[in-house]
């Protein structure tokens, strides 16, 4: 496999990030996913954060070397980081649970296989054209698709932000998976939270990061959208790809060649900061030994759900 990749996390206007995104790859397979922990629910960063480690010790236990059914895995790890959430919840009699929306993306063979529960967002990029992307579980979407409003009234809905699926919730959650989709040299997969797709069109995220040097652009496609999102920014958080060898030169001397990593290596690249203690409700940062305690908590509670 040959790649580009860039991502990013910013804290935007609120207090603390509740996104955690992550990538990690072995020979012959990528995985990428992007959580949002969800503002207002109690632990809505470690909602995320346990998600995110789920999947990647989930994908790293299971892509020996690739995948045998990436829809399969993508699927049942969504369906165990609900149940994770709601074990966390119990264990520390928690009054809600955490909750957190995710998009995830396996690529092998050449291949992209993705899920989504929620509004983090996949768009897929050919040649600057779009050609593939998620659709939102929330309300104004829904009213989208009853011919109720149109794209244009939606983009500024005062609802728009209102989602009817996620993990940790009450209910199980809707989990809608893409088709399989080939991959062709310069494709490009951009996945993030609503805090950046809801300041940046589609048009300008394609005319931007597909058909630009990534490494170049993406940092300055993310002030962009900090920017936009002003004193009510909310976080801001994306995953870029760039698929092949022959994307733009610029992109050339940071692409990423597998062909030389041995059976069950991996690179990962995960966030692991932890900024909230919500259990006890404190709009605080942690504590180096409080974060490492949390850390653990977590990693106990994925240990049961990772098989």
């Amino acid at each position: 496999m040959r790649f580009t990749i860039f991502q990013d996390s910013r804290k935007g206007s609120r207090k603390v990030n509740q996104d955690r995104i992550a990538y990690t790859y072995g020979r012959d397979t990528l995985m990428l996913i992007v959580a949002d922990g969800m503002g207002g629910h109690a632990g809505g960063e470690i909602a995320a954060q346990i998600c995110v480690r789920l999947f990647i010790e989930r994908f790293q236990r299971e892509a020996k070397p690739v995948l045998k059914n990436p829809f399969k895995f993508l699927q049942d790890s969504m369906t165990r980081a609900h149940q994770a959430l709601g074990s966390y919840a119990n264990q520390f009699s928690m009054l809600e649970t955490p909750r957190t929306t995710c998009v995830a993306c396996v690529v092998q063979a050449g291949h992209a296989y993705w899920a989504h529960v929620g509004d983090s967002r996949l768009y897929l990029f050919r040649r600057a054209k779009l050609i593939a992307e998620t659709k939102d579980h929330s309300k104004v979407q829904y009213l989208v698709d009853q011919g109720i409003i149109d794209a244009a009234a939606a983009a500024n809905h005062p609802e728009r932000n209102r989602i009817f699926s996620c993990l940790g919730g009450l209910v199980d959650p809707v989990i809608d998976l893409g088709k399989r989709t080939p991959l062709y040299d310069g494709d490009t997969i951009v996945m993030c939270t609503d805090g950046f797709w809801g300041v940046l069109s589609k048009d300008e995220i394609a005319s931007w990061l597909a058909s630009t040097a990534i490494l170049q652009e993406a940092p300055k496609v993310m002030r962009e959208a900090e920017r936009r999102g002003g004193d009510e920014g909310d976080n801001v958080s994306a995953v870029v790809v760039r698929w092949g060898p022959d994307g733009l030169p610029a992109d050339e001397p940071s692409t990423t060649i597998t062909e030389t990593m041995g059976l069950g290596e991996f690179a990962t690249q995960i966030e692991r900061t932890i900024t909230l203690d919500n259990r006890a409700g404190a709009q605080r940062d942690l504590t180096d030994d409080e974060i490492e305690r949390a850390i653990a908590e977590i990693q106990a509670t994925i240990q049961r759900y990772r098989r």
